[in-house]
C-alpha cells in the first residue's frame, strides 16, 4: 500500500511538473506573439500612432504585466484632445455610436477576445479599443477628424447615417495613409490585428484613393480582412474631403461644438453666426500675432 502511494504520488509530482513546463511555454510563446505584434508597429504604423503609443505605456499602464484602466486612459485622452471613454456593454446603432463622436465622445466595449485567436477578433473587444482607437485619439488632427464625422451625422437622413458609418469604417476602423512616400496603417481595425496589419500593407488587398462618394458606396465583410482598402494623403485630406462631400448633403442645418461647454450651437440665426465668427476672428488675429513675433525671432537671430 505505502509503495502504491509512493507511485502515485510520483505521478502526480510529475503530470504537475509537465503541466507547469506547458504553461511555461504557452507563456513565453504568448509573449513572443506580443513582442512580434509591437514590433510591426514602427513600420506599417503611422507616425501619429508611434508618437501617442509609448506615452500610453508610461501613463496609462499600457504593457504585458499591467492591465489598462479603462479611466486612466479616458483621462489622458481627455488632457489630450478632449475626448473621453463610456464603458458600453456591447454594440451601438451607427446613429447612437456617431452622435457620441460628435460630443468627442467614444463608447468603448470591455469584452476580451478568446486567448485562442489572438490575432483577430470580428467584433470590437477592449484589445481593439485600447491598441486600436484610443492612441490615435490623443492625437489632435485625428480627433477633429473623427468628430466631424460624428456632426455631420446629427439630424441626418438614415441614408445619409449609413453612409457616413461607412466611411468611418474606411478611415476610422481600416484606414490607409500616406506618411513620407510610403503606406501606414492608422486605421483601429488593423492597429488592433496583428494578422490584418501585416496582410493591408502586404500588397495582396485591393488600395484605392479615399473619395467620399465613392467610398461611402462601398460594401465591406465584417468578420474577414478586408479585400479593399482606401488610401488618404494625410488625415488633413481625408477631413478636408469629408467636409466638402457632407456640405453637399441634403441636411438644412450646421452646428458648431463649444469645447469649452461640451455643447453643439445651431447656427440657425445671424446672432449665433456672428458670434462664431468673432470667435475665429479672434484666434486668427492672435494666430497672426504669433508669426510676426517669430518673424521677429528670426530677423534678430540673422
Amino acid at each position: 500500500m505505502d509503495a502504491k502511494c509512493c507511485s502515485n504520488s510520483e505521478k502526480l509530482e510529475k503530470y504537475m511538473a509537465e503541466v507547469k513546463e506547458n504553461m511555461a511555454k504557452e507563456r513565453s510563446k504568448e509573449e513572443m506573439d506580443d513582442s512580434d505584434f509591437c514590433e510591426l508597429y514602427p513600420s506599417h504604423a503611422c507616425r501619429e500612432f508611434n508618437y501617442i503609443f509609448p506615452l500610453l505605456q508610461q501613463n496609462c499602464g499600457y504593457g504585458p504585466d499591467q492591465i489598462p484602466q479603462l479611466q486612466d486612459v479616458s483621462d489622458f485622452l481627455k488632457d489630450c484632445t478632449g475626448f473621453t471613454l463610456r464603458p458600453v456593454a456591447g454594440l451601438l446603432s451607427s446613429r447612437d455610436f456617431l452622435a457620441g463622436l460628435a460630443f468627442r465622445v467614444f463608447h468603448s466595449t470591455q469584452y476580451i477576445r478568446h486567448s485562442s485567436k489572438p490575432h483577430y477578433t470580428p467584433e470590437p473587444d477592449i484589445c481593439h479599443e485600447l491598441l486600436g482607437h484610443c492612441p490615435l485619439y490623443a492625437d489632435p488632427d485625428f480627433a477633429q477628424f473623427s468628430q466631424e464625422i460624428g456632426l455631420a451625422s446629427l439630424g441626418a437622413s438614415d441614408e445619409l447615417v449609413e453612409k457616413l458609418a461607412t466611411l468611418y469604417w474606411f478611415t476610422v476602423e481600416f484606414g490607409i495613409c500616406i506618411q513620407n512616400g510610403a503606406k501606414k496603417a492608422y486605421g483601429a481595425g488593423l492597429l488592433s490585428s496583428f494578422g490584418e496589419l501585416e496582410y493591408a500593407l502586404s500588397g495582396q488587398p485591393e488600395l484605392a484613393s479615399f473619395d467620399p462618394p465613392q467610398t461611402c458606396q462601398t460594401k465591406y465583410p465584417i468578420t474577414s480582412y478586408q479585400p479593399k482598402y482606401f488610401v488618404a494623403e494625410s488625415f488633413a485630406d481625408a477631413k478636408n474631403k469629408l467636409t466638402a462631400w457632407t456640405q453637399s448633403t441634403a441636411r438644412q442645418f450646421q452646428v458648431s461644438y463649444n469645447p469649452y461647454t461640451r455643447r453643439l450651437e445651431l447656427l440657425d440665426n445671424e446672432s449665433t453666426e456672428n458670434k462664431l465668427i468673432r470667435e475665429v476672428k479672434s484666434q486668427v488675429s492672435k494666430l497672426e500675432e504669433a508669426l510676426r513675433k517669430l518673424d521677429r525671432v528670426k530677423t534678430k537671430a540673422k
